[in-house]
């Protein structure tokens, strides 16, 4: 399981599924059982690999621009 880009986001697997959403589900509180329950098309791994994916990108070297 991975994340592809889809219309120019990062998407579950092929499946035009925003990570965006995955991941705003969780931040809002929302268990992996109910993700999988209501997204049936889900799979556990797809949780993991967006949470990687997250993880990923805050890793991700910031540069502040002096004004």
């Amino acid at each position: 399981m991975g994340i592809l880009v889809c219309g120019g986001k990062p998407c579950v697997r092929n499946l035009r599924f925003p990570v965006s959403r995955l991941l705003g589900l969780l931040a809002a509180g929302e268990r992996r059982e109910s993700i999988l329950k209501a997204y049936p098309y889900l799979e556990p791994t797809d949780i993991d690999a967006a949470l990687r994916y997250a993880a990923f990108l805050a890793e991700e070297e910031t540069v502040e621009v002096a004004r």
